[in-house]
């Protein structure tokens, strides 16, 4: 059954293949995993929440950062990250409904 919706206009399906672009990575979307569920936090934290090393973080946070997904702000000596893009913690939602338990997972 065909449904009757507007179609995207260029300019939308130009910004959402940006983001989908730059997300297109376990990662980067573990990252706004994290943070969805508790910014702002520093490197450290969200490396630890990840299981990953520190250096690695922070070189997908810059990547998140130039395209305006995360922004960071400084506290004293730490860098506290967060979601910037108010578009991303829906596509984490949408990434949970589509491909989370219950939907064929791993059936890639």
């Amino acid at each position: 059954m065909a449904k009757n919706r507007k179609k995207l206009g260029n300019a939308v399906l130009l910004k959402a293949s940006r983001c989908l672009k730059v997300m297109a990575h376990p990662v980067r979307l573990r990252i706004a995993e994290v943070l969805d569920s508790g910014g702002p936090l520093p490197v450290h934290a969200i490396a630890r929440q990840c299981g990953l090393n520190p250096t690695r973080i922070c070189g997908q946070l810059r990547l998140m950062l130039g395209y305006g997904l995360v922004s960071s702000r400084r506290n004293g000596k730490e860098v506290l990250y967060e979601i910037a893009s108010r578009q991303l913690p829906n596509l984490i939602d949408c990434i949970r409904r589509s491909c989370g338990a219950g939907s064929g997972e791993g059936n890639v």
